[in-house]
């Protein structure tokens, strides 16, 4: 915990833009519960896709949303920059990336002094990152380069390329991305993301490889944070066995970008009501997709009045408890302050706080208010088929983002092939990277091919729905393949 958190009480409740008076939140928090309430309860009778039944004590149900309409120029728009752009070599999407942002520059030794040429570093660099990016291995991109060797790329990978260098070079890409875009095609200002996580396969020799039942296979998951426009905001080695809310916190707080979240999308395991309190205590919207949403429960803002809301009685369950959270609002709020200032191990301090400790008094204050707050969200859930449509358009960004990791990261079978912590983070990192490497040369190509006179107002309402820059359609992720008659291998019939 912040040890000065007396001392600064006022700065960490202005920086957390709460107020210090917990009489004050809570009032706020119940009239923001009534006024969603209300909403849903008028217009639920007019809901032609949300019905509530007293089926099972108390049963929604949720008609699928119709189709969205087809795109009628994506395919045009791909096949011109398949034309364009035939096979380009993701090697050159990387290095001309670097040649645009002079990423390489951030890449500084760990020695003392260096002696290597700028030129030949800068070079060295790009086919190292290249190598784990798309875990090919530094050996096989030296001996198909030829000009290299793979002592040099290894000697620049051990005093190079390290954790830090590449989220900063991450987060430069991610930024450029951001200030590049054409706001008439790309929308606004950014403000929301989706996370979710991908298995990979692992060597298992080591603390973090654990055995997957759902998948049915070792390895370790990548947790990802993207943001709707396909860029990847922040990456996170996790085990298997990893609690995934705590992963969804660290990439708010910690993603480093000139990106202001406001919304994260996320998959019913991405929530709680632990979640949704602290992500409400921190500033962020979390707004995940319900699985089970015929059993969810709505809960009342006041016990003197059960009556209320008629339309939604099926569903309404128990007055929430606004007493402990007045009780522990303090406590709450030196939580929230630890897990932004970063003093202690997120997951560390959201494991205290599971159905493990019951009778923990935060716990109990913390599992309230996200019974406010997701009654807020599940009112909105309900009353709004354009945000269940949001949600699901979020969350299938990630979906393609993950997808195209198998495409990038090909080398060995898409497995990370080595026991040391450190260097299967910076495997997963190198991918992050290269990634949106390719999303921002994308960016690039589709506004260059956009702005022709004969493209200009072409793209309709749907195509703006449906374009990502997230396409490897044109892409040639194995280098060239030469073939010389004249060569023969040296061996004895």
């Amino acid at each position: 915990m912040p040890k000065d958190f007396d001392e600064e009480k006022e700065n960490y409740y202005n920086a957390l833009k709460q107020p210090m008076d917990g009489e004050n939140f809570v009032e706020a928090l119940k009239e923001s519960m009534k006024k969603a309430l209300n909403k849903l309860n008028d217009n639920i009778p007019k809901n032609d896709k949300v019905t509530i039944s007293s089926k099972k004590k108390g049963w929604i149900s949720i008609s699928p949303s119709e189709p969205q309409p087809e795109p009628q120029n994506i395919l045009k728009l791909k096949k011109e920059i398949n034309q364009n752009w035939p096979m380009t070599s993701l090697l050159d999407v990387l290095k001309e990336t670097d040649l645009q942002l002079s990423l390489t520059n951030n890449f500084k030794s760990l020695g003392n002094r260096e002696i290597i040429e700028p030129s030949i570093l800068r070079k060295r660099l790009i086919l190292a990152l290249y190598a784990l990016g798309t875990n090919t291995g530094l050996k096989r991109v030296a001996l198909s380069n030829g000009s290299e060797n793979y002592s040099d790329l290894l000697y620049l990978r051990k005093k190079f390329i390290t954790k830090d260098n590449l989220k900063n070079t991450i987060a430069q890409v991610v930024n450029a991305i951001l200030e590049i875009r054409d706001l008439n095609i790309w929308g606004d200002g950014t403000t929301t993301c989706a996370s979710d996580s991908k298995k990979f396969g692992a060597w298992d020799q080591n603390l973090m490889t654990e055995w997957h039942i759902r998948y049915r296979g070792r390895g370790v998951m990548i947790y990802w944070h993207v943001e709707k426009n396909s860029t990847c905001i922040y990456s996170q080695l996790k085990s298997c066995s990893y609690f995934e809310v705590a992963s969804m916190i660290e990439g708010l707080l910690k993603h480093c970008t000139d990106m202001k979240i406001e919304e994260n999308y996320v998959d019913t395991h991405g929530q709680s009501e632990v979640a949704f309190a602290f992500c409400h205590l921190l500033g962020f919207n979390l707004m995940p997709r319900i699985k089970r949403i015929h059993s969810q429960k709505l809960y009342r803002p006041e016990s003197n009045n059960p009556d209320a809301y008629s339309n939604l009685q099926d569903i309404l369950t128990r007055p929430i408890k606004w007493d402990l959270i007045k009780q522990q609002y303090d406590q709450m709020i030196k939580y929230a302050t630890a897990l932004r200032l970063g003093t202690a191990d997120i997951e560390s301090i959201l494991k205290r706080f599971t159905r493990n400790n019951l009778k923990h008094p935060i716990y109990q204050a913390l599992a309230e208010l996200g019974k406010a707050v997701k009654t807020i969200f599940l009112c909105s859930y309900l009353d709004s088929e354009e945000m269940r449509i949001r949600i699901h358009e979020g969350l299938n960004v990630v979906e393609n983002w993950n997808s195209a990791n198998s495409f990038i990261f090909y080398g060995k079978n898409g497995e990370i092939s080595t026991n040391r912590l450190e260097d299967q983070e910076i495997s997963v990192l190198a991918l992050h990277l290269l990634q949106n490497c390719l999303v921002y040369i994308n960016t690039l190509i589709i506004q260059q091919v956009l702005s022709k006179d004969e493209w200009k107002n072409a793209l309709t309402k749907e195509d703006l729905r449906a374009l990502t820059p997230l396409i490897y359609n044109h892409i040639n992720p194995y280098g060239n393949f030469e073939l010389n008659m004249d060569e023969r291998i040296p061996i004895l019939k």
